[in-house]
């Protein structure tokens, strides 16, 4: 494998391999294609959701000297130093250490200028949302004057921490976080195109630890693949012990356990997972994100065809497979809601006492025996 990190070998070069994002790109397709390409444009999203990604294909297509139709051509010489990250036209600014009123100045003298070589000067502002009160102003200003040759791309994860005035100035697209299978399958190209023997259930154990960060999966397997032997294979043992992944299919049977009050095999395999080197800390998180996804099934159970239950289920779809999404469905089926909220509450309060405790991991077994208890007074 190539010692470049996998998320910048594999790269979207074309806005038709950018995964997840399909609302985004074909409005700004049909822009570019009608000539219709706004100054300023806000992408907002989860991170590792490809908004810097979508801002680079976005300045390659404007400035494209071969385009026939809207996607860039990668061949001319604009594509190619934009791609190499050598192009004198395109300024990609991190806000979060770049934040003041005299680098927005400076911003601003730029702009002045027309570009050296391409149709287009294209500014990519990332984690706009950190800019000072003052530098927001002064971009607020570059924005109201910005000559025909500038093209503005912020983006950020939190747009609600934006003065309202700039939102207004700027088109904008809110992306979306990546599905588990949307993830898998990118995953599995770029496992073919290394090579790479991976045991079936690995890609789908990093996408569900991804939390729809697709950067994160791609690196998550870049750092796998680094610790296999170049013949080797990557077995979901590995997931688990070089990075300290709980499985989801684990913590489900854990909570299986649970509901048929086999308190024993509960902590059986919480203590054989703290043998194989998960933390008692990252089990416990693990636990907490599955309660949820069980509350907030739960709730909507009886509304499932309601609008805004079907957008709750594809954002649980973002870090669940289709099968996880049923599994969980017939867990939380004879459960009232209460009761679940009464084993959030528990292993909550359990995982606060984990890093104080002398022994980490009773906290959690506290947690189980009282969850057990609970669960065997209801009858369940």
């Amino acid at each position: 494998m190539s010692n470049l990190v996998l998320y910048r070998k594999y790269r979207p070069q074309r806005f038709s391999e950018v995964v997840g994002q399909s609302h985004v790109v074909t409005t700004l397709l049909n822009a570019i294609a009608s000539g219709k390409i706004a100054h300023a444009y806000l992408f907002c999203g989860p991170k590792g959701s490809g908004k810097t990604t979508v801002a680079r294909l976005l300045a390659k297509a404007a400035n494209c000297e071969r385009q026939d139709g809207p996607e860039p051509c990668n061949k001319c010489v604009s594509c190619r130093e934009i791609t190499e990250n050598r192009s004198l036209d395109i300024t990609e600014i991190d806000a979060a250490s770049h934040r003041g009123i005299d680098e927005v100045r400076e911003l601003r003298e730029g702009v002045r200028f027309g570009p050296s070589k391409s149709k287009y000067k294209v500014f990519i502002l990332d984690e706009a949302h950190q800019l000072t009160s003052g530098a927001a102003n002064a971009l607020l200003k570059i924005l109201e004057d910005a000559p025909s040759h500038a093209i503005f791309v912020l983006a950020t994860t939190e747009p609600q921490k934006m003065i309202p005035t700039i939102i207004s100035r700027c088109q904008r697209f809110d992306f979306r976080k990546i599905t588990v299978p949307e993830i898998t399958k990118r995953l599995e190209g770029i496992v073919k195109k290394e090579n790479s023997n991976v045991e079936k259930g690995v890609l789908s154990i990093v996408a569900s630890a991804s939390g729809g960060s697709l950067r994160d999966a791609e690196s998550i397997l870049s750092q796998l693949l680094s610790f296999i032997p170049e013949k080797g294979k990557v077995g979901k043992e590995d997931v688990k012990n070089l990075l300290g992944i709980v499985e989801r299919e684990l913590v489900g049977d854990f909570i299986d356990f649970l509901l048929k009050n086999e308190a024993v095999n509960a902590l059986k395999l919480m203590e054989d997972s703290f043998n194989q080197g998960i933390g008692p800390e990252a089990f416990y998180e693990n636990i907490m994100h599955y309660l949820r996804e069980m509350m907030v099934l739960k709730v909507i159970s009886k509304k499932e065809k309601e609008k805004s239950a079907e957008s709750l289920i594809s954002s649980l779809l973002a870090v669940l497979t289709r099968e996880e999404l049923e599994r969980i469905k017939k867990q939380i089926e004879p459960l009232e809601t209460d009761k679940i909220k009464e084993m959030i509450d528990a292993f909550y309060e359990a995982g606060q006492r984990v890093r104080y405790s002398p022994i980490p991991q009773l906290p959690l077994e506290v947690a189980v025996a009282e969850v057990a208890e609970s669960l065997r007074k209801e009858g369940k």
